[in-house]
């Protein structure tokens, strides 16, 4: 590749028409072959949309006659006309991708609207309900769509504004646990492992835009399925990241494994961006491999220098003595003198009762105090330095460096009483070491069962869902990234059964954050489900049919439980959460949150604002999802709500710059023009802390993208 690249720059010298050309060329090569991880990217996704409304020029299948349980055929159509007829819609429709296609007629009814990955989509929101215990704190989202279409739409949302992705995509066991074109993988399929890689990059690549690059995180849980080629995906999507692997105890009775070791652990991908780090926090003993008695005590340090530049000449300023005293109750300061600067030190006549101590090596050399003067004298004031038991000349003196002193000041360890030289003494017994763990997790809250499955079952008695993750698990992995972020925005495209979001509900009452979560997951049913459901007759998008899915099952009523303290049958949850923050599951917690199903709307709409009502959300959530929203066109021509306004009519412009000055914590101006002249004029008169966005310019630019991108 290097010799390549040096040829073509030799071209370019001599015929610089010439080398563009090869270069291009060259570049279009080096795109078809992967250098890294190679596997076969498959056929774009295809994606079945059961709740969409069929138009004219939509992509459809013909759906299997009520009752039939077998899968229905694949085959691509086009709708070309529709009409009524007998009370019911009939589309024209036309057989895509094949060299003779068929013309037919099939009743709407029995169509399904499908969506190519190379398709153009322009999303919108529904609102499905809310719950609001939190006053004005911002909201948390649950979105009900495929978790594709809804990154994308969150590119103009939140590019480039989220703090924290905590995922746990499929592992792709083989046992259909996810859909690939709309079919479950199992583990007769060759190119599982290959799909499954093509399903993760198109994602992860979106979930890059999302992500703030000077500082945010990605966490992505796996187990040995796939953590070798996740491993090397993230590297290949990240190069910019730092990459670590955590090893972490989820079943300590181990799962048994046909032919092999039990597994009890799965894998935590950390993908850190910017100055992202894991922060040290206050953790318990059972996060440490390796004991350590002497790190649950606050530790003094000689002040005689050892190790690196241990000598007198190495810091000439921190020669000096320390004027100390024998009393019945033990050594005592008097006082620090200066730095000294002389041949002989024993010219310095210490203060009458006193010994003059000075920083000499065991081996008789002149060394160096580890502090200056003045940093000694308020060390001394404050309690922080501290005499060993009476040996004239060579008594020892030790002293608290400023992490140990940070302990003690932010009530680690409390004060309790002073020692004879003014030493603090201090209560070590509810100490809690802060510090930043290994890679080997071994913690009893993490146990998948008891965290997970058994704490779930708790919030919703007469509900499963397979393998749920210790609500304390996921906590515990964004604490090390948002403890200090109080209002982090934190996203799961695989939400699940609403961990991640329940997870962040507690790390904000432990700080009285103001976190919010937006958790994305389609509305699917369970594949030992599906069959009976058919047999009864029933279709994706037939509310009794989707009364069972994922969404609308699991995730949407738990985070409502987790909020109001009650299970979905209307009683007080029974139980208590553990751990680091005990108190009872019916209390609940101040939170809001609303959940959405996504829609797919065309240009046309758009641009006549008669699908206003469906990106209203959109706006809402890019202004930060708190408060009230704009919900429809305003007769008046504008509106302001807490955090945004929007102006339809430019004839209102003075009224409307009137009303969103006056509104102190307002971010965003959505100004509705096709005429790029009057929205700057617009702009121009908005207070400068204000962001003007042009609808529906931004909105119809931000999606002109293929999905197969």
């Amino acid at each position: 590749m290097s010799r390549l690249t040096d040829l073509i720059a030799s071209a370019k010298a001599k015929d610089p028409q010439m080398g563009a050309d090869l270069e291009q060329e060259f570049k279009a090569l080096s795109s078809r072959r992967s250098f890294g991880l190679n596997f076969e990217r498959h056929r774009p996704e295809t994606i079945e949309l059961p709740n969409r409304p069929v138009r004219q020029g939509d992509k459809v299948r013909i759906l299997p006659p009520r009752g039939d349980v077998k899968k229905g055929e694949q085959s691509l159509w086009q709708v070309k006309g529709m009409k009524k007829q007998k009370n019911q819609w009939i589309a024209k429709i036309i057989e895509l991708y094949v060299t003779e296609p068929e013309v037919c007629e099939v009743v709407v009814e029995d169509l399904i609207v499908v969506a190519e990955f190379r398709d153009k989509i322009y999303p919108g929101l529904i609102s499905t309900g809310k719950v609001e215990h939190g006053g004005e704190k911002p909201h948390h989202s649950v979105i009900n769509g495929e978790n594709f279409h809804v990154l994308k739409a969150l590119t103009y949302t939140h590019r480039g504004k989220v703090d924290a992705i905590y995922i746990d995509p499929p592992y792709n066991t083989g046992a259909k646990d996810w859909k690939y074109n709309n079919d479950y993988v199992e583990n007769e399929d060759l190119y599982r492992h290959s799909k499954w890689l093509a399903f993760m990059e198109r994602r992860l690549k979106i979930a890059k835009e999302l992500l703030n690059p000077t500082d945010s995180v990605l966490i992505v849980t796996i187990d040995e399925k796939e953590y070798l080629r996740l491993g090397l995906l993230l590297e290949q999507i990240f190069p910019e990241s730092r990459v670590q692997m955590i090893s972490s105890v989820i079943n300590p009775k181990g799962a048994a494994r046909s032919s092999a070791f039990g597994r009890t652990d799965e894998y935590i991908y950390f993908v850190m961006f910017g100055e992202a780090a894991p922060m040290p926090t206050a953790l318990d003993s059972e996060w440490k491999i390796v004991r350590d008695p002497r790190a649950e005590k606050l530790r003094w340090a000689d002040l005689l220098r050892s190790g690196n530049h241990p000598l007198r000449s190495d810091s000439p300023n921190q020669f000096y003595p320390v004027f100390i005293f024998n009393t019945d109750e033990g050594p005592k300061f008097h006082s620090v003198g200066e730095s000294y600067f002389g041949e002989n030190r024993h010219e310095i006549v210490p203060p009458e009762g006193t010994v003059a101590v000075w920083p000499i090596r065991s081996n008789g050399e002149d060394g160096n105090w580890s502090n200056g003067v003045k940093n000694l004298r308020t060390f001394i004031e404050k309690g922080y330095a501290k005499l060993g038991r009476w040996r004239a000349e060579e008594t020892s003196i030790s002293y608290l460096a400023r992490g140990e002193q940070n302990k003690v000041e932010s009530g680690q360890f409390p004060i309790i009483g002073r020692n004879s030289d003014n030493s603090i003494v201090v209560d070590a017994s509810n100490y809690v070491p802060v510090f930043i763990p290994g890679t080997q997790w071994r913690i009893g809250s993490h146990n998948a069962e008891q965290g997970g499955t058994n704490l779930l079952k708790s919030i919703m008695p007469d509900r499963k869902f397979p393998f749920p993750k210790s609500l304390y698990a996921v906590e515990d992995a964004l604490r090390f990234f948002v403890a200090k972020k109080p209002d982090a925005v934190i996203l799961d495209f695989f939400a699940g059964s609403g961990t991640t979001a329940h997870a962040v509900m507690r790390l904000n009452r432990q700080d009285n954050g103001r976190r919010k979560c937006i958790s994305v997951t389609n509305n699917e049913v369970a594949s030992n489900e599906q069959k009976d459901l058919y047999s009864k007759g029933l279709r994706p998008g037939d509310p009794d049919w989707d009364q069972h899915g994922i969404c609308d099952f699991i995730t949407k009523p738990r985070v409502k439980a987790a909020i109001t303290g009650c299970s979905p049958d209307g009683n007080p949850i029974v139980g208590d959460y553990k751990f680091r923050d005990k108190f009872p599951m019916a209390d609940g917690f101040e939170e809001n949150a609303e959940f959405f199903t996504f829609t797919y709307e065309t240009p046309v709409a758009i641009m006549h604002n008669v699908a206003f009502k469906r990106i209203a959300p959109l706006l809402w959530l890019r202004a930060g999802s708190q408060g009230r929203k704009v919900e429809n066109v305003s007769e008046r021509g504008w509106e302001v709500v807490e955090l945004y306004g929007v102006l339809f009519d430019l004839d209102e412009t003075a009224e409307f710059v009137k009303a969103i000055t006056g509104q102190t914590i307002c971010k965003l101006a959505f100004i509705v023009t096709n005429d790029d002249r009057r929205f700057q004029a617009v702009a121009r008169a908005l207070p400068d802390n204000i962001e003007s966005v042009r609808l529906y310019e931004s909105y119809l630019n931000n999606f002109q993208f293929a999905n197969g991108e």
